[in-house]
């Protein structure tokens, strides 16, 4: 019902703005009649009624001109005073109106001041002008009491609209501010996944090329297995690549050729293609494995892959060692090489590469911790330990990476 009214209202403001009016108007003649019921003598009451219809008229120019509309009831409002009419807050309600309305509209100091003009003006009508002069009450301190009240009430309203907007507007700048941070991190992960993706195919795909441009006058027949296997890499490079590209297509746009992200379980691929650039690769897991979530399940994989690529490029021997190590609350993977005796370590990537920046990012955006040197006893090391988020559920016997085959 009230939903109906207030529809009704917002459809025809002009004539609940004459409603209202006409509302005060009532109200006005009937603090004239209530002075006069109680004054002796009685105040002419036609001379009440005259200057209220002007006073309340003025009202509807309260929103366009407040100070202007706050004179004319002011001035209408002291001649009533002047006459013996008793300051009541109904003789005076088109003043309070006017008085709420210019302290709502106008700025806090030119609203301040027309207040303490206003009650200037009861207070010069009680004292010089008001017949009740056996009263102070009535006729100086309730007006005034009155004027400044009604000021009050409308900047306290105005501060709370200002408040209000204020913050709309925050937390306007606050969602842009999430937006645009979301934007940062979306395009920070695509261009890590195109690091991974492309540096990690490139690199196996150039040492194959390299191992088998060595065997090809010593083990003709060793560096054609190697040059069969080149197509494999490249067209499993291109596959990642589209699909990562994938992810800033149109939501409209069909998404039938992407292919899921990697995870654990193409671990055995990883390491066949590992071993055909020449590096061999052995996989250990401890604990029970547990089913990870799509983004832990993509970074762990993200990782191993990285630190086999740079170890296929900086290694100064042939072999690394993957280690998954599985307990209630975390997944810790240690990624190593060892170093060729009576040679000195390689470092795992050059000083301004991106693959231990990428790692560690990566890493940390999973709420886990990362660390990559040389060991005491020579070789590199990657380790991380990242969080399980959901450590009570189990992987499936066909998505364990306990199943994968060492090379």
């Amino acid at each position: 019902m009230n939903t109906s009214w207030q529809r009704r209202a917002a459809a025809r403001p002009k004539a609940v703005e004459a409603a209202m009016l006409v509302l005060l108007f009532v109200c006005t003649v009937t603090g004239v009649f209530v002075t006069r019921a109680v004054m002796h003598p009685p105040p002419a009451g036609w001379a009440g009624v005259a200057l209220s219809a002007p006073a309340c008229a003025a009202l509807y120019w309260r929103r366009a001109r407040p100070l202007h509309v706050l004179a004319v009831t002011t001035l209408c409002t002291m001649a009533e005073g002047a006459l013996g009419y008793l300051m009541t807050p109904f003789l005076m309600g088109p003043l309070l109106v006017a008085q709420y309305a210019t302290n709502l509209r106008t700025p806090r100091r030119t609203a301040w001041n027309s207040a303490l003009a206003a009650a200037a003006g009861m207070l010069v009508t009680g004292v010089f002008l008001s017949t009740l002069h056996n009263s102070v009450i009535l006729a100086v301190v309730n007006p005034v009491a009155w004027v400044l009240l009604s000021a009050a009430l409308g900047s306290y309203i105005q501060v709370r609209r200002e408040y209000a907007a204020a913050r709309a507007e925050h937390a306007d700048q606050q969602r842009e501010e999430e937006a645009r941070h979301r934007v940062i991190q979306e395009r920070m992960r695509i261009a890590r996944e195109l690091h991974d993706v492309v540096a990690h195919h490139l690199t196996l795909a150039d040492a194959q090329a390299g191992t088998a441009a060595h065997l090809a006058r010593t083990h003709p027949d060793q560096a054609l297995a190697i040059i069969a296997k080149l197509p494999e890499t490249t067209a499993a490079a291109l596959r990642e690549l589209k699909a990562t590209v994938g992810l800033l297509r149109q939501d409209t746009d069909p998404a039938d050729d992407l292919a899921p992200a990697p995870g654990l379980r193409h671990l055995p691929d990883l390491v066949d293609a590992c071993a055909a650039a020449g590096l061999d690769v052995s996989v250990t897991v401890e604990g029970r494995p547990r089913r990870l979530t799509p983004v832990l399940d993509l970074t762990a994989y993200r990782i191993i892959q990285e630190a086999l690529t740079n170890a296929t490029k900086h290694a100064a021997t042939r072999t690394a060692q993957v280690r998954l190590s599985y307990t209630p609350r975390f997944l810790t993977l240690t990624i190593a090489n060892d170093t060729a005796p009576g040679r000195p370590a390689a470092p795992a990537g050059p000083g301004g590469g991106f693959g231990l920046l990428s790692m560690r990012e990566r890493a940390t955006s999973a709420g886990g911790t990362f660390h990559a040197g040389h060991r005491p006893h020579g070789g590199f090391e990657v380790a991380c330990s990242l969080p399980l988020d959901s450590p009570d559920e189990l992987d499936s016997p066909d998505e364990s990476p306990e199943e994968s085959p060492a090379p």
